[in-house]
């Protein structure tokens, strides 16, 4: 019992000394922000109690750098540590202020009884100096109220983000804020005193001031896009806002203008905003401060809702916890990068993305909390690696100018009854295009039924094809009905085609031309209700010239031909494949590989894929065997790879050095002519451009001229 009194007795000086320390803060604080004049702006907010989720409305009387004055129902005792930041619904765009990065923490240092039934106004001293971003709308409506000895200039210094100046009746600069000092490059010594033209040298001044017409109109004007010229000389794009400044009496003698820099101003929010990765920061107590418009998307989680709440709440990642990449780079003080992992959307679906890391700290180098990024890897993000929107038709998908020809075709042959004869190298999925006819087909309902000819001899192949009676051969002890049969209603695909034997080929030449087929041992024919598929990847006509295949059955069987482009000519593919594989691998062995490391991929897009498609499988599917998680190196890749010269090589000078994009776009233009003949409709679809695109780069370029010195040489 003594141990434990007096366990409670230390803990009750440890609470002692802390209140006093955090009242000594409070005061200190007090007294600077009593020192300094104050706006009295009335913005919202929102706080809470630091150890609490609830949160609760918040109105300024008035803010400055180091406190506030605010007027709230929230239950406040002085002493109380809050959190505060300003509140998204505040009558603000995005363009006007850059939300999430103004979070503070505070300590309630008085109350006062409101007017108002269950408000109170509290005085709130900050732990650190804060630079509200006013909204020029906000500052501008009280400038417009405030005559010329009003204007709190020690406000304007401590605790504006955007440039104010004021200027009298003659247009000399009489208050110049640093913020204005930073923006322009003048100091407020060289300015005061000066015209406003002289520093400003904007591509408003004169007839367009936008001050001057806030003084004709008696009324402030707003967010006015302009150019200013720096002190250096380079030109600054801004937004600007003016008001008249009046005396005692009403008149005007003078003006004041806030602008805000567009770079800071789009640095925020927009830049934010129109990237594709998801960013968002978080405070020292892991609550989210800021959260984009793509973490919203990859998410599928209101900004409104996940700014104030835990990150984990909101990312349910397979990495909270211990080993948390913000907790890792605020421990370290380094940042913690690509790494892959596993989060849960708003529809609780596993969403693999890959994070990066940072601490984040203030002006003064403490920290404030954390900022992380974040990429979806799904394949619907393969434009990422520099693909055009896919195309998918059943289960074949492609971006390739190679396919599109299929795609355009592909409804019309399906919904004939036609003979279809494929053609490609082994593994470019000739079986899969069979497939997809027969799904988009009339006969779509009735069986697809696969033969591969090249698999079986002759004796059991028309077994096979054909069916058998009862007696037909030694083991026939019953009737066998053969494929031609189980495909009835639906479509017979007949696989390596070119392996038959001619006397194969006659009987089969029969069923092509009539559907008429016999059973073996049976003198009845029986009709065939069947649409027939072929594929091969021999040379049929070479066949044919050797008289190895039969000419009658090869146009009995071309009268609708396929031809499926190899891998090589459709390098644009490999991404969408790739997603593709990774993502069917990841879900059949139940793992998290989060898609390639840029090497990876680099190596695979310059390889020259033998096998195609099926030769890309196996590459991943291997690399699934060594890879247990993250991002698929090159180190996983098996060692039989090799991997040919670029055919594209960095383009280069005589001297060695990088050619500028224009000498690059030139030749890659040259090129694709004299790969499609100069023929400029197939050269536009290989490019991706229009046809007048393509004009105005031949003659900008004079590619004719070139083309007439190649002929001359």
């Amino acid at each position: 019992m003594a141990k434990q009194g007096g366990n409670a007795s230390f803990h009750s000086k440890k609470r002692l000394v802390a209140n006093l320390k955090r009242r000594r803060r409070a005061l200190k604080n007090l007294k600077e922000r009593r020192n300094q004049s104050r706006m009295p702006l009335s913005l919202k907010f929102r706080l809470r109690e630091g150890s609490q989720n609830l949160s609760y409305a918040a109105e300024s009387c008035d803010i400055h750098a180091n406190g506030i004055q605010i007027i709230t129902d929230a239950p406040l005792q002085p002493e109380m540590n809050i959190e505060l930041w300003p509140e998204d619904e505040m009558g603000l765009q995005l363009k006007d202020y850059a939300e999430g990065t103004h979070f503070v923490h505070g300590d309630v240092c008085w109350a006062q009884k409101g007017h108002c039934a269950n408000k109170n106004t509290y005085g709130i001293s900050f732990k650190r100096q804060i630079d509200w971003p006013v909204p020029i709308q906000a500052l501008t409506e009280k400038l417009s109220t405030l005559s010329q000895n009003d204007i709190p200039s020690q406000f304007v210094m401590d605790a504006m983000v955007d440039g104010v100046f004021s200027v009298d009746a003659d247009w000399r600069i009489t208050t110049f804020n640093k913020a204005a000092e930073e923006l322009t490059g003048w100091s407020k010594e060289e300015a005061i005193g000066l015209h406003c033209h002289e520093v400003f040298k904007s591509n408003a001044c004169g007839k367009g001031c936008v001050l001057a017409e806030s003084i004709k109109n008696m009324a402030a004007v707003e967010n006015r896009s302009v150019f200013i010229t720096h002190a250096k000389g380079n030109r600054i794009g801004a937004t600007i806002s003016a008001t008249p400044l009046t005396n005692k009496d009403g008149e005007i003698i003078g003006g004041v203008q806030v602008f805000r820099e567009v770079k800071s101003l789009l640095g925020r929010a927009v830049i934010l905003d129109n990237i594709a990765d998801g960013v968002f920061t978080v405070d020292t107590n892991w609550r989210i401060t800021s959260f984009n418009k793509a973490a919203e998307k990859i998410t599928g989680v209101a900004r409104q809702m996940a700014i104030g709440s835990y990150c984990s709440d909101i990312f349910h990642s397979s990495i909270c916890g211990k080993s948390c990449a913000i907790a890792a780079s605020i421990s370290s003080g380094q940042p913690d990068g690509n790494r892959c992992i596993q989060i849960r959307n708003s529809d609780n679906e596993q969403v693999p993305v890959s994070i990066s890391a940072a601490p984040l700290y203030d002006n003064q180098g403490n920290l404030i909390g954390g900022v992380e990024t974040f990429r979806d890897l799904r394949p619907s993000k393969s434009q990422q690696y520099g693909c055009c929107k896919q195309k998918q038709m059943g289960d074949i998908i492609s971006n390739s100018p190679a396919m599109a020809r299929i795609f355009e075709i592909l409804p019309q042959v399906a919904m004939s009854d036609s003979n279809v004869l494929i053609l490609g190298e082994s593994g470019t999925g000739k079986e899969i295009l069979a497939k997809t006819l027969h799904k988009l087909s009339n006969r779509t309902a009735g069986p697809l039924i696969t033969v591969n000819c090249g698999a079986l001899p002759d004796t059991l192949l028309e077994s096979e094809l054909f069916g058998c009676k009862a007696g037909a051969y030694t083991d026939a002890k019953s009737d066998r009905i053969g494929r031609i049969a189980a495909a009835e209603g639906g479509t017979l695909f007949l696989d390596e085609i070119g392996e038959i034997s001619l006397a194969m080929q006659v009987k089969l030449l029969r069923v092509l031309e009539s559907r008429l087929y016999e059973p073996l041992g049976s003198n009845d024919s029986v009709q065939a209700d069947i649409r027939i598929l072929a594929a091969t990847n021999c040379n049929l006509k070479e066949l044919m010239h050797r008289g190895l295949f039969r000419e009658d059955l090869f146009y009995r069987l071309n009268v609708v031909k396929i031809e499926i482009p190899t891998l090589r000519d459709r390098i644009h593919d490999i991404p969408l494949l790739l997603d593709h594989f990774i993502e069917k691998f990841n879900a059949e062995k139940n793992m998290d590989i989060g898609g390639l490391a840029d090497e990876t991929l680099r190596i695979l897009m310059q390889y020259d894929f033998p096998g195609n498609i099926r030769e890309l499988q196996n590459i991943i599917e291997y690399a699934f065997i060594l890879c247990r998680g993250g991002l698929i190196y090159p180190e996983h890749l098996p060692t039989t790879m090799e991997v040919s010269t670029p055919a594209h090589p960095v383009a280069t000078t005589n001297g060695g050095e990088p050619k500028c994009l224009e000498e690059i776009e030139k030749q890659a233009i040259f090129d694709a002519l004299k790969r499609n003949s100069w023929k400029r409709m197939k050269t536009c679809r290989e490019l991706g451009i229009s046809k007048d695109t393509l004009r105005r780069k031949i003659s900008r370029y004079e590619l004719l001229g070139k083309l007439k010195e190649e002929k001359v040489a």
